[in-house]
């Protein structure tokens, strides 16, 4: 009788093609694959490092035709160094506390990331997410993940959802308070998650996607060093000075 019992390979599937939400006249399609089971957490793992992201039990990457600018990056936080602009915005939130949760939804979060979606992407795949479907993004995690919480004076300001790898952290999804555009909390949450990858002896701070020619997206090339996943493996992300 043959041996069923060895671990058993994902099954990807790849969706249809729709408008890419970055890249005005672009059309984009994911290839997929359900993350469930006690493998779970070992395939995240692999899967990140080969260029997915997760979204609740799904991992993902971009398969778009003809079209290669997300790429995927992450931050060499043990050679990181902090620039001048950097210090400047850690002091700008040293009144702020943080605090990491379970992956656990709140009704402060949901009303957080509704101010924030509303102000900064009201045009984007997920400008009408509800609270079931935020609270599924939180909670439904078959990995290792957790959420930190920032907040001035006892009021949430910013939330980051994270994934805990083999070799370091992903940043899944992080909202903050729009209106307190002087604190940079993008910018700090990063920084932040840099300092705590290192106290936690690893070695990468994940960022997701780099998409080349998309505005909004361009503030990740700020932390170096940073390397960027190509067809060699990772590698040296260099900036562009032309």
């Amino acid at each position: 009788m043959n041996d069923l019992s060895g671990p058993k390979l994902p099954t990807f599937y790849l969706t249809a093609p729709s408008p890419c939400p970055y890249l005005p006249g672009k059309m984009e399609r994911k290839m997929f694959t359900y993350l469930s089971g006690l493998a779970a957490e070992d395939l995240n793992d692999a899967l990140t490092h080969a260029g997915f992201r997760r979204s609740q039990n799904i991992a993902y990457r971009p398969a778009c035709e003809d079209c290669n600018a997300c790429i995927s990056v992450r931050v060499a936080v043990n050679d990181f160094h902090l620039s001048k602009s950097f210090k400047r915005v850690l002091k700008t939130n040293t009144d702020l506390t943080a605090a990491r949760h379970a992956p656990e939804s709140r009704r402060t979060q949901f009303d957080l990331l509704r101010k924030y979606l509303e102000e900064r992407h009201n045009d984007g795949g997920m400008a009408d997410m509800n609270s079931l479907e935020f609270m599924s993004m939180i909670e439904e995690t078959p990995v290792d993940s957790h959420i930190v919480e920032y907040q001035e004076d006892e009021k949430l300001i910013a939330c980051v959802l994270m994934d805990r790898l083999s070799d370091g952290y992903s940043m899944v999804y992080s909202f903050y308070e729009p209106d307190q555009k002087h604190r940079s909390l993008g910018t700090y949450m990063i920084l932040d998650q840099i300092q705590r990858t290192k106290e936690a002896g690893l070695d990468y701070l994940y960022l997701g996607y780099w998409i080349s020619g998309c505005r909004k997206m361009l503030y990740k090339e700020r932390f170096q060093p940073l390397e960027q996943l190509t067809k060699d493996g990772w590698q040296p992300f260099i900036v562009s000075t032309l």
